[in-house]
């Protein structure tokens, strides 16, 4: 069977190929692999066609694909064009929480299922945030950074300038899916008040872990720390606008390493030159990578990562695993478990 392996430097064509090779162990079908390697993370993604968030062109992937039945990738632009011209391709599995490099619309017009991995990202999305959300909080980034550069900041011992604790500190989680929810269950083991507004939460699994589920408004009143774990879309664009963000106590911390599209940018520097927000961390932007003449850079008191949050070795490995296990259920012929566009299973 001929299969589309395009990879990038993340998870690269070798995990998938194991991952799949191993999968097919035992059915007595040998994968006929075509290759193709993408240049993501080196080179950030960016939209193709009609299509967000991929790396490599239509031409690249339908050069590769070469008669494919299926591909597998998690960058790759899957395309109206790419489907059209590729009517051989039954199964298109994506390495992603989201397959937002796949036109699901063109996909299933042409017969294509599409498959995605679901929190294969989640632990590590997690551990990032609370590690955002605490060298924000005790200045853990900037004063390491400022000491490397020759200033001993003593002053940060004051009590004025001295950092706050998790312990018995209400943090602010906007969205409860998989990252979220392991988000909520480190804060309340450290001792934080825990508020989680998500519109499609159930309250009962909320308050199971200690948390409390609020309007978002409500939310961001009493939050001193907040954190956003939503997914972007149409609904969240701009979630947390200038007039969301007036709303945070004073001194407040914003952590953001879910999408930079939720969050207006714009107002940040001003509110904390004015210590409206105690401090800001992010690793996700309304640009990536942001610009040369970025507002962000001489603001105070800013930790800013280059969208690292998913970025651990378990999480490639599992992403393999995960789109290596829905092929071999189209191999044998099984139910696939993460279907991107279920209408295309009636079709």
């Amino acid at each position: 069977m001929r299969i589309l392996s395009a990879g990038d430097e993340f998870v690269g064509n070798d995990l998938l190929m194991a991952a799949i090779r191993a999968e097919l162990a035992g059915t007595g079908i040998e994968a006929d692999f075509r290759e193709l390697s993408l240049p993501w993370p080196v080179e950030p993604f960016g939209p193709v066609a009609e299509v967000n968030e991929a790396s490599g062109t239509e031409d690249q992937v339908l050069e590769a694909l070469d008669g494919a039945e299926i591909a597998v990738t998690q960058m790759a632009p899957f395309t109206r064009r790419v489907f059209a011209q590729a009517p051989q391709l039954k199964l298109v599995s994506v390495c992603r929480g989201g397959p937002v490099n796949v036109d699901l619309a063109a996909a299933t017009e042409a017969g294509v299922a599409v498959t995605f991995t679901p929190g294969r990202n989640a632990a590590a999305a997690a551990e990032f945030a609370v590690g955002l959300l605490l060298a924000a909080m005790r200045r853990i980034s900037t004063s390491s950074a400022e000491l490397l550069a020759g200033t001993w900041r003593g002053d940060y011992y004051t009590y004025a300038k001295a950092g706050t604790e998790l312990e018995g500190t209400t943090v602010g989680l906007v969205g409860y899916g998989a990252i979220g929810a392991r988000v909520a269950k480190v804060l309340v083991a450290f001792g934080a008040k825990v508020l989680v507004s998500d519109p499609y939460a159930d309250r009962a699994v909320v308050e199971e872990v200690g948390a409390e589920l609020v309007e978002l408004d409500d939310l961001l009143r009493r939050s001193m720390a907040v954190s956003l774990h939503a997914r972007l879309t149409e609904e969240t664009r701009n979630l947390i606008s200038a007039e969301k963000l007036a709303l945070l106590p004073h001194g407040a911390v914003l952590v953001n390493s879910a999408r930079g599209g939720l969050l207006d940018y714009a107002p940040l520097p001003d509110m904390l030159r004015s210590g409206r927000l105690g401090a800001v961390a992010l690793d996700v932007y309304d640009v990536e990578p942001p610009p040369a003449d970025w507002a962000l850079r001489d603001a105070p008191n800013v930790i800013a990562t280059p969208h690292l949050g998913g970025a651990s070795k378990q999480t490639a490995d599992r992403a393999a695993k995960i789109v290596a296990a829905d092929v071999g259920r189209y191999v044998r012929g099984e139910p696939l478990a993460h279907v991107a566009n279920p209408d295309v299973l009636t079709r």
